[in-house]
């Protein structure tokens, strides 16, 4: 069968960083599948993960490696093949749990193919060759590389996550600029996973017709066969044959009603996939119309804000004239007041005189 997938969750990738041993620099823009394979000519794990058509782990699991929680949601294991320390921050405890339990397993029954692979090189092995193998081992180790706990935790996911969270001061049109790119890359998100479901449902149709119809004929055979059992009861004579001529007939009807168990336990999987599909087209079409909503916010945002700049404008515009206006009430003023200070010298001087 070669190598195939037996186990996958989502996580956030770093590696340590070669120069300073303790920082984690990230390998994935956001979180990306992980992925545990089994090789069952090599009988080897691998864990897998890809972003994009780059491989961004790639770390065959040995006896001697040990996956280290850090936190709640961080884990992370030391590769001396690759020379290097994955850290994979997860979305829930829960996820980082069951990774932990399949790296566990995995390592185990890494173990188990170990030991079974040497004792068989024990019996076609000389002394001398049994002593000669082994892992090579690299100098890099977690302990060296990963440093305290407090440095094992990425910078990089809490920073993420705070500048997820919107300002409290931030104005009312960026605010729903940011909605707005925040829902259209979920719609984007969600147009691509409809179109895989859409085609997973026509594949998933198509199996469902073919396998009823296998159904169909499997009852048909189970109905012939009974028949031609009691016919073979009635008619055979050497009741030994018959019986055994029976009991196998039994066997395969009993067969094909397992074969129809399994049928029917594969149609229920799909039925309930399509609703999964159906819940997720319903989601999309609620997303959709989010987001219709917050475009018609933006432009009565967008209107109400131009309409303040006129108001604003016209208002510094009235300012300027009032100010201007008062200027040449003072002028006059201070004019006004030298000629009545003139009239009253003269008036002074007309008393002196009389």
């Amino acid at each position: 069968m070669g190598e195939q997938p037996i186990f996958s969750t989502r996580a956030h990738v770093f590696q340590i960083d070669p120069n300073t041993k303790k920082n984690w620099v990230p390998t994935s823009k956001h979180a990306v599948t992980v992925s545990y394979f089994y090789d069952s000519t090599r009988n080897v794990y691998r864990i897998i993960s890809l972003d994009g058509s780059k491989a961004i782990i790639n770390s065959t699991i040995t006896p001697n490696m040990t996956f280290t929680k850090t936190s709640q949601k961080f884990g992370q294991w030391a590769d001396s093949r690759a020379n290097t320390v994955y850290g994979l921050g997860f979305s829930s405890e829960h996820h980082l749990s069951k990774f932990a339990e399949k790296f566990q397993e995995f390592k185990e029954a890494a173990r188990l193919a170990k030991e079974k692979s040497q004792e068989k090189m024990e019996l076609t092995s000389t002394p001398s060759q049994e002593s000669a193998g082994g892992d090579l081992q690299s100098p890099l180790t977690p302990e060296s590389i990963n440093g305290t706990d407090d440095e094992r935790t990425p910078d990089v996911t809490q920073n993420s996550e705070s500048r997820a969270e919107p300002t409290q001061n931030a104005l009312p049109f960026s605010y729903s600029s940011a909605i707005s790119k925040h829902w259209e890359a979920e719609l984007a998100t969600l147009k691509g996973n409809n179109a895989k479901l859409t085609a997973a449902l026509l594949e998933s149709t198509a199996n469902v017709k073919q396998w009823k119809q296998q159904l169909a004929a499997y009852q048909e055979e189970a109905e012939r066969l009974h028949k031609r059992v009691t016919e073979l009861e009635c008619v055979s004579s050497q009741a030994n044959a018959v019986h055994t001529h029976k009991t196998e007939l039994n066997q395969t009807i009993q067969e094909l009603e397992e074969t129809l168990k399994v049928k029917e336990e594969e149609i229920e999987r799909l039925k309930q996939e399509i609703d999964n599909a159906r819940e997720l087209q319903e989601q999309r079409d609620s997303l959709t119309q989010k987001l219709q909503e917050v475009e018609v916010r933006n432009k009565d945002l967008e209107g109400q804000l131009s309409d303040l700049e006129q108001r604003l404008e016209k208002s510094q515009n009235e300012q300027e004239a009032f100010r201007n206006n008062l200027k040449t009430l003072l002028e006059i003023l201070d004019g006004k007041i030298f000629e009545l200070t003139e009239l009253r010298d003269n008036l002074a001087k007309l008393l002196e005189c009389s």
